[in-house]
């Protein structure tokens, strides 16, 4: 017999434990070599596990438990023959066919509760109860001696005017997934240790829709992806961020680190919880370059293949509640980063342009940051750099040269 013991991995630095989130496999299991056998949780992201080699498995960690980097998890038989039939279970022995049973005899029904004179008769406290309320008495099952109605069988049989009666009231209590801890401990520490505000503005998306609209199609037949506003926002986002510099650094201990480079960090939700993957030196691709690098990174996330080098070392966060419906929220930084731009759902309003009360689809944009390092003007300024670069995409965006811009 050849025995390889499993560890767990590393999953990234710094990261010394791993949860096992779910076991894909049961105990006794024939596996193949690269097969997923578990769904492993670290405090940045859900990873699978596949195994080493081929085998029957032994399981040594138990759904739930928290284990340490390098700790042995299961254990694999590798001389083990791969059963007939494919990779089934292969520990358990062939059941035998069972000789033909007799049928059980038939249980005698009980017999029914003797009927009495006092059967279905009301106490004096139940009947005043229920000729209050016009209950007929034969509509009621009686609990007392020899079934006779007592007090609290009629209070039970008055519908409640008050607090409702029935339905279901369980609750259930289960442990939260690693990566949903830590999430609530960074969101906790993001409250707690940073100034933080929320400053807000609001968008007239027409021109990027007009823009959408007419090159949707060929942009998606050239490029095989789609058009979305994203890519808008995003580069949007980086020309703000190389206005503003300050929004685009974050604050180590007394010391303000700044960046030349946008990596741009976007909230995507997973299978477990939020995911956070960076689009890297998002300044320098192109509308096609965004969209494709969103798209590659909300699929990994999606299948729970997102690693943790994806999702670390952004330096400012776009979060899209809109898709969602939320119409305004104040998002939360995710530190070290001193900001975080927040866009809400589309709503067709009516504003005033040129004096004129006139329909356009309009979006609130709200942008938190740490005031430690951000002042008024500069957050202020973000914004509206922001706003400006939506409703003038052609010239701020595009270089007055759509197709170009466009790669059409």
């Amino acid at each position: 017999m050849s025995i390889l013991e499993m560890k767990v991995p590393s999953p990234g630095e710094s990261i010394t434990e791993v949860e096992i989130a779910t076991w894909l496999v049961k105990d006794g299991d024939y596996v193949e070599k690269d097969q997923a056998i578990a769904e492993v949780d670290s405090d940045k992201a859900t990873l699978e596990l596949p195994a080493e080699a081929s085998g029957i498995i032994t399981l040594k960690a138990e759904e739930g438990d928290a284990v340490a980097v390098g700790q042995v998890v299961c254990l694999i038989d590798t001389s083990a023959a791969k059963p007939e039939g494919g990779a089934a279970a292969a520990s358990k022995p062939v059941e035998e066919a069972a000789a033909p049973k007799a049928a059980p005899a038939p249980v005698a029904a009980a017999p029914a509760a003797a009927t009495t004179y006092a059967s279905g008769t009301a106490s004096p406290a139940a009947k005043k109860i229920l000729d209050e309320k016009n209950i007929d008495t034969t509509t009621i099952q009686g609990t007392g001696k020899d079934g006779r109605i007592t007090k609290e069988d009629a209070v039970k049989a008055v519908p409640s005017m008050g607090t409702p009666t029935g339905g279901a009231r369980g609750s259930e209590r289960k442990k939260m997934s690693m990566l949903r801890r830590k999430v609530a401990e960074r969101l906790v520490h993001a409250k707690n240790t940073t100034a933080m505000l929320t400053t807000f503005n609001e968008v007239n998306l027409t021109p990027v829709n007009q823009l959408r609209n007419e090159y949707k199609d060929a942009f998606k037949a050239k490029h095989g992806v789609g058009l979305g506003y994203m890519s808008f926002f995003t580069k949007a986002v980086t020309r703000a961020l190389q206005l503003y510099p300050d929004v685009n650094s974050m604050i180590d201990g007394q010391e303000q680190i700044s960046f030349d480079f946008c990596d741009i960090s976007v909230a995507v939700s997973g299978p477990k919880g939020l995911m956070v993957p960076v689009v890297r030196s998002a300044e320098l691709l192109s509308f096609r370059g965004v969209e494709n690098e969103i798209k590659r990174l909300a699929i990994r996330a999606r299948d729970g293949q997102i690693t943790v080098d994806e999702m670390t070392g952004g330096t400012f966060t776009i979060s899209n509640g809109g898709v969602f419906g939320s119409m305004l929220s104040t998002p939360i930084i995710n530190p070290p980063q001193s900001g975080i731009l927040g866009m809400h759902n589309i709503i067709e309003r009516p504003i005033a342009v040129n004096g004129k009360v006139e329909i356009h689809p309009m979006m609130y944009v709200a942008l938190s940051y740490d005031h430690r390092i951000i002042d008024g003007r500069e957050s202020v300024g973000f914004l509206v750099a922001v706003k400006e670069a939506l409703e003038n995409p052609v010239e701020l965006l595009m270089g007055n040269d759509v197709k170009k811009a466009l790669e059409l």
